[in-house]
């Protein structure tokens, strides 16, 4: 089984109250549900060829489908319901290589 990740740009944020509120929520889901955050930039982040200097967040799951599963999770539309339109993202839930 291959885990899964969410991979979050934010291309921008205009409320980092709401954002605060979101990551604690959203925090509290992801772990209920087995994920583990592996990177939220808040200082160093270079970018190269096509890459956008923006806030990155990277979360594990053990699988491609528990992360699908805590998206859709109650708790986790919680969170996105308190982030409401207080930043814009890019939010990919991908599915990692077989090793």
């Amino acid at each position: 089984m291959n885990k899964g990740y969410w991979v979050v740009a934010y291309r921008s944020i205009s409320d980092e109250s709401a954002l605060k509120t979101y990551g604690e929520l959203a925090g509290a889901a992801i772990a209920a549900n087995g994920g583990t955050l592996l990177v939220r930039t808040t200082g160093g982040l270079e970018v190269h060829e096509a890459g956008l200097k923006q806030r990155t967040v990277v979360v594990e799951f053990p699988s491609f489908e528990q992360a699908q599963r805590t998206y859709a999770s109650e708790a986790y539309q919680v969170a996105l319901r308190a982030l409401g339109t207080a930043a814009e993202r890019d939010f990919r839930i991908v599915e990692g290589v077989d090793q």
